[in-house]
């Protein structure tokens, strides 16, 4: 089967590699769904989205509506007579007046593995969670929260040193391939569709900024885990000082006890900020000043030795104490 009549809806640049390939495909891109404009920058202007950027310069119709709940909103899409809607990070529920509207339903593509991790932030939270590997699944879309069938899947490691953004870009290299073999026999992989084992799933809540404070008096390894899951967003942070440290880069560095307070600074070389946490130690080796730039270690000592003197201790957050 070849020759679809889609629509896409996506926002973010993980979107947007997906929908590039589609541009060019055998399948008819009727319209592009997005979220609308958002401010950004220190000036705050609005900015269009990856997905709109893209779909502009193709000449594509794009939509922005607030909601889909809306009837107005409902029959307009389900006005272009679409085969499928494909769903990418596109951000909004979709109501099933929305789901029944093309005549092969809506397909999304999930970066993880499912049903390992439902919801918003799966990538970071593999990597928070320790997992050896996630992937992309392409699913059915039903009512429910990522629990529809899946139609394929690819898998992709994780290993001691990826980041988030390692991750999306691995993803971003599995996913459009994966949607175009799904794509170019959708009828069949709709017939040999796989259920999802609801007891297999855990929930991948939204990052909250408030997350991302280290709190020193977890383990080294959990600790480590949430500074690769949080880059590049939104970056892990600690206090010294009265100064928020962004901390972007860091490596478990020993699991001995040791008798100094959790957050104390144990020890500083050009490879690192040796600091003592509730179990093991943890090696900060890229930081990040207020006002300044990303920088290695031996960098950031370079002009503030002092601030990171050994017996000096990071703030432990209020709600650990």
């Amino acid at each position: 089967m070849s020759g679809l009549k889609l629509i896409f809806a996506g926002t973010p640049a993980f979107a947007a590699l997906h929908l590039e390939p589609l541009i060019d495909s055998e399948h008819q891109l009727l319209a592009v769904y997005t979220q609308p404009d958002r401010p950004a920058g220190r000036g705050k202007k609005l900015q269009a989205s990856p997905v709109k950027q893209l779909a502009l310069e193709a000449g594509l119709p794009v939509l922005q509506p607030r909601s889909l709940r809306d009837a107005d909103a409902q029959a307009e899409l389900a006005g272009f007579g679409a085969d499928v809607l494909v769903v990418v990070a596109y951000g909004l529920i979709l109501p099933q007046a929305v789901l029944d509207a093309p005549r092969l339903g809506c397909v999304n593509v999930h970066a993880s593995l499912l049903p390992r991790w439902r919801g918003a932030a799966p990538i970071q939270r593999a990597i928070e969670a320790g997992d050896a590997s996630t992937g992309i699944t392409i699913m059915q879309m039903d009512a429910g929260l990522d629990t529809g069938d899946m139609l394929a899947t690819a898998s992709c490691p994780i290993d001691a040193r990826t980041t988030a953004a390692d991750l999306e870009q691995g993803l971003a290299r599995l996913g459009p391939p994966l949607l175009a073999e799904v794509l170019a026999d959708l009828p069949g992989h709709q017939a040999r569709a796989a259920v999802q084992d609801d007891a297999a799933s855990c929930y991948a809540a939204k990052i909250d900024k408030a997350e991302a404070e280290l709190d020193w008096s977890q383990d080294a390894q959990t600790l480590e885990r949430r500074v690769r899951a949080f880059n590049p967003v939104p970056v892990c942070f600690t206090h010294l000082d009265g100064q928020r440290i962004r901390v972007w880069e860091a490596l478990p560095a020993g699991a001995a006890p040791l008798p100094e307070p959790a957050g104390s600074i144990l020890q500083v070389t050009r490879e690192g900020i040796l600091v003592n946490t509730g179990e093991g130690q943890l090696l900060l080796t890229r930081l990040q000043l207020p006002g300044g730039k990303p920088l290695d270690a031996a960098q950031i000592l370079n002009g503030s030795a002092d601030l990171f003197a050994a017996g000096r201790r990071f703030d432990i957050p209020a709600a650990a104490d």
